[in-house]
């Protein structure tokens, strides 16, 4: 099992209808375990934990978006869905500031009973009009290595995106490689696939050092390649779909699982 780490990919997306478009971005990401995230700021140089650093990680920028511990405001979540962790680990698959800025368009709690199961998976999705939202699927233990979800769209994302949208999520739970694949499709059938797959590196300060060799600023960049690729589907004749407020809970329980 996989404590806190980092993986270096490449995320992708691919749309379909009305338009074919591509992207294509190389990342790395940090994979969190929620309670080891004190004691890596205090082994680490180059991270911190709620401070300014080259890297670092707030606990505002996720779950309640507030300057206090995530773990418990994930828990509440499980709660509602009638799962119990028991103590066991629940790890945060996201982007870190660099150098005090992040935008994260998804990010993934892995939720694990104290004898080691994937219990649930929480993807937390960001849109860029500062809202947050989250989607909390329970896994079914028979499941094999590879999980297959899906729940219906609740949130509004991309501006160029109807709401009337279903999710399919396929992924492989963080080990030496990660593999994650989002399906998006409407009453006509797929929309947009989205992927990212990496493969895995120690938490360390050589390894943080080396991702901003590779990746100086990435952060910024995801923000900016947004609204880059935004300008490119308006260009192609996309025009933008209103925007709905917000579901009134922060996280939507999904009770559909694919085995």
């Amino acid at each position: 099992m996989t404590g806190s780490s980092l993986y270096f990919g490449t995320v992708v997306h691919q749309r379909l209808r009305p338009v074919r478009h591509e992207l294509s971005y190389r990342v790395f990401s940090l994979l969190l375990d929620l309670d080891e995230i004190p004691a890596l700021a205090r082994r680490l140089r180059l991270f911190s934990h709620n401070r300014f650093n080259l890297f670092s990680f707030h606990d505002r920028d996720h779950g309640g978006r507030r300057a206090e511990p995530i773990r418990p405001h994930v828990e509440a979540q499980l709660a509602r869905a009638g799962i119990a962790l028991e103590g066991g680990p629940i790890r945060l698959l996201c982007f870190p500031r660099v150098l005090g800025y992040v935008f994260n368009p998804l990010s993934i709690y892995f939720c694990h009973h104290r004898g080691g199961a994937l219990r649930a998976v929480l993807y937390e999705v960001s849109n860029t009009f500062g809202e947050q939202h989250g989607y909390l699927i329970p896994v079914d233990q028979e499941q094999g290595e590879i999980v297959r979800q899906s729940c219906a769209k609740e949130f509004y994302v991309s501006p160029f995106m109807a709401m009337e949208c279903r999710y399919e999520f396929r992924l492989t739970p963080p080990a030496e490689r990660l593999a994650v694949f989002i399906r998006q499709s409407d009453r006509d059938g797929p929309l947009l696939h989205a992927s990212l797959e990496g493969s895995r590196a120690p938490m360390s300060d050589a390894t943080l050092f080396g991702a901003l060799l590779r990746y100086p600023l990435m952060t910024a960049k995801v923000i900016a390649g947004i609204h880059w690729e935004a300008l490119r589907l308006w260009r192609k004749g996309l025009r933008i779909v209103p925007r709905p407020a917000p579901p009134r809970e922060a996280v939507t329980i999904c009770e559909t699982v694919e085995s």
